[in-house]
């Protein structure tokens, strides 16, 4: 009878799993409900577009937050709706989006927008930040890119449908 000999697997026969792309949210204000679920899935449809994994964090704040952040790294002593922060390595992740939701508000009010699709956009925008993109230099790479996919995946509800503050 022949001996079966155990055999160290396969490096080549086992592909390896892809990585997943991931969203961890921290809310650091209290004025309004975040639907994390839409902005989530958003997200994950815009990165398999993108081809995109790894994990990137999503900050919501108050303008307070945003005015320093701003300030401190910009420059520019004023609140803004959006920063992004690449992350060191693609490794440990992609980056950090923080919105504030004060001026989101404003935005959204001005633009007959509902708060909540103003959160999508904005969470949108900046993760192309992240990956890299900047509308202030790149000869309008980023805004096609972002209006390519606002058409596509930027949820459907109407505009007009304001959010209770």
């Amino acid at each position: 009878m022949k001996r079966e000999t155990s055999r160290p697997p396969s490096r080549t026969a086992t592909p390896k799993e892809p990585r997943a792309f991931s969203v961890l949210f921290v809310n650091r204000q209290r004025r309004h409900k975040i639907q994390t679920e839409a902005i989530s899935d958003l997200l994950h449809r815009a990165a398999a577009a993108l081809k995109v994994t790894g994990e990137l964090a999503v900050v919501f704040a108050g303008d307070s937050l945003l005015r320093r952040l701003n300030r401190d790294f910009r420059f520019k002593d004023k609140p803004t709706d959006v920063l992004s922060f690449e992350g060191p390595d693609k490794d440990v992740g992609l980056g950090d989006v923080i919105i504030s939701v004060e001026t989101a508000r404003r935005n959204a009010s001005s633009s007959s927008r509902s708060l909540d699709r103003e959160l999508e956009i904005l969470a949108l925008h900046g993760f192309l930040h992240v990956l890299g993109f900047d509308h202030e230099t790149d000869g309008g790479e980023m805004e096609a890119m972002e209006k390519k996919l606002r058409a596509r995946l930027v949820s459907r509800r109407p505009a007009y449908a304001k959010a209770a503050a």
